[in-house]
């Protein structure tokens, strides 16, 4: 088994942050139709520092792995911070790139999360 999948299915299996908040600050909901994945992700962000980060889905392993890393990392930055998390940084923690068909399925979680972000910024 490659370490990418090895990763996957820890995250998929035992996902952190799978959850959703009291009183978020922002709640943002993202979806491929493609494959069909959809994702909710809630920040709660306090004097610009992400203080948690959580998800819920019906999604596959792929999306909920990342969003479990994703979630589990955001935790403690500042937006700045947050915000400068990238495709590149999830493959890096994924141990790998998926599949080119399945890239969406990574980035899902991240895009999503991004959008959570502007609403804290736009309010």
């Amino acid at each position: 088994m490659t370490a990418f999948r090895a990763v996957v299915l820890e995250h998929f299996k035992h996902p952190r942050n799978r959850r959703t908040l009291e009183r978020p600050t922002a709640s943002i909901e993202g979806a491929n139709p493609l494959c069909g994945d959809r994702i909710r992700v809630e920040v709660r962000i306090d004097q610009n520092v992400v203080t948690d980060a959580a998800f819920t889905a019906d999604a596959c392993a792929i999306c909920i792995a990342s969003a479990s890393m994703l979630t589990e990392h955001a935790r403690g930055l500042d937006i700045a911070d947050a915000r400068a998390i990238d495709a590149a940084w999830l493959h890096r923690a994924l141990e790998g790139e998926p599949p080119p068909a399945r890239r969406r399925c990574v980035t899902l979680p991240l895009d999503t999360f991004r959008r959570a972000l502007d609403v804290h910024r736009d309010a």
